[in-house]
């Protein structure tokens, strides 16, 4: 499983866009995405993950909420806050 953001870009632009700072979601999507996608939880299939402090629990529900959506994905909410996502690569025919 590989994580990739997208986002939505607007065809019409009147002045020179400055670059929005992303938000507390979009952080936190970042974030996580560097721990999905690194090497050893590629490996693994497998990747803990903890809601930091400064991160809006809202936000945090729903990013977990979007990734249970996908096929082959288990989340496993641990008691010390943490999250462990594993998920499985489907084979081919």
């Amino acid at each position: 499983m590989c994580v990739q953001l997208t986002k939505e870009y607007s065809v019409a632009k009147s002045s020179p866009a400055v670059p929005t700072p992303p938000g507390a979601y979009e952080r936190l999507a970042i974030r996580v995405q560097k721990i999905i996608n690194s090497t050893g939880a590629q490996k693994a299939k497998a990747a803990l993950i903890f809601r930091l402090p400064d991160e809006p629990e809202e936000e945090w529900a729903r990013l977990l909420e979007e990734i249970a959506e996908n096929d082959n994905v288990t989340l496993a909410y641990r008691d010390d806050g943490g999250v462990q996502i594993f998920w499985v690569v489907p084979k081919e025919d």
